[in-house]
């Protein structure tokens, strides 16, 4: 477990982190520009160093003001993925790779050529790699020298559209393969959404909400930072069964309900865990469940809570679904003539469901 309490003045800024983030999955620190995500990265690492507190790797102190302690960089057993590859432009990709292993060319290495499908371009200088191409061999790299923890800055922002697209799938197999913590700084949702399996909120130099991430996402201070649109809710379930005629798979989220989604991908499979998310524009609300219907999904729920929007005459209904959290954006005129109430039972009509992650490697 990685545990944080520093403080640090960065000019106008006032970091001031109490945390404590998991020893496994993806832990991903969000938040707008300014709010100190790339400086709390520097300080995890040792690249800077708290004005006070104390930062823990594992029980290891790295940092502890009192005890003047400050471990170097090199010592903290901490891979680093910058925003930029930073690789070093006299050697080919497999000498900036032996760089990461101490020139020794293992099973290891082998693994993470393949992991990263780097095998082609071995013999080649990083002036003639695409972005996408020289960030896999930089992640490769870290990953090489066996660290304890990787912290990875914003590794795709650099990167045009394209770009992206060519280095996600590569991120995404190893968020399943590799079993190291993986600190994963990024300003993009959707990066989020495809990896995380943690969530801190960074706001002014300050922890606003820290949790898992179906939890975080769900939660009231993420609303600002989605667009009512996209507002939506994550669930994580189990795939139960597959349905014999036709390509659904049935998701269990209890042991009482479930969810049927479009069998997409045929690496889909029975027991595997799987992340859900259900915009909430495509949740309605019925008071009755219907005999017949073209929806598929149609749940009992409970109202827990009752938020209006006036300026956008909307309104969003947070909904408890077996325990979990479920959001469903309705029109103001909708919720007078419902007569909405906390505490009242509905069922909710889900229109839409996609899939999100497979396979959780932290679950």
């Amino acid at each position: 477990m990685l545990v944080i309490d520093i403080q640090k003045q960065l000019g106008d800024l006032d970091l001031n982190v109490q945390l404590s983030l998991p020893s496994s999955g993806i832990s991903a620190i969000f938040g707008r520009s300014g709010a100190g995500k790339s400086s709390l990265a520097n300080l995890i690492s040792g690249l800077t160093s708290p004005d006070l507190g104390r930062i823990s790797l594992n029980s290891s102190l790295l940092f502890d003001s009192d005890k003047k302690i400050s471990v170097p960089p090199e010592r903290r057993h901490i891979g680093y993925v910058f925003q930029d590859a930073r690789l070093f432009p006299h050697y080919k990709v497999e000498g900036n790779l032996l760089y990461g292993c101490n020139g020794k060319r293992t099973a290891r290495f082998d693994d993470v050529v393949s992991l990263l499908d780097i095998e082609p371009l071995l013999d080649r200088h990083p002036h003639s790699l695409s972005g996408g191409e020289k960030q896999r061999v930089a992640i490769g790299r870290a990953i090489l020298s066996e660290p304890d923890l990787l912290v990875m800055d914003e590794p795709l922002a650099s990167l045009d559209l394209p770009r992206k697209r060519e280095v996600m799938p590569y991120l995404e197999r190893l968020a399943k393969e590799i079993k190291i913590p993986i600190i994963y700084v990024t300003h993009s949702l959707d990066e989020i959404l495809r990896l995380a399996d943690h969530m801190v909120l960074l706001n002014d130099g300050k922890v606003s909400l820290s949790g898992d991430i179906t939890s975080v996402w769900s939660s009231q201070e993420m609303r600002p930072w989605v667009s009512m649109s996209e507002q939506s809710t994550l669930l994580e379930g189990i795939v139960a069964h597959h349905h014999e005629t036709y390509s659904m798979s049935f998701v269990q989220l209890s042991d009482r309900q479930g969810i049927w989604v479009k069998k997409t991908d045929a690496s889909v499979v029975l027991d595997q865990h799987i992340r859900l998310r259900i915009r909430a524009n495509d949740v309605s609300l019925i008071k009755t469940e219907p005999c017949s219907s073209s929806i598929r999904n149609i749940l009992p729920v409970t109202v827990v809570a009752i938020e209006k929007d006036r300026e956008n005459d909307s309104v969003a209904v947070k909904l408890d679904l077996v325990g979990h959290v479920l959001w469903a954006n309705i029109t103001a005129w909708a919720c007078d003539d419902l007569a909405l109430e906390i505490g009242q039972k509905w069922f909710a009509q889900i229109k839409g469901v996609s899939v999100t992650q497979s396979d959780l490697c932290s679950k």
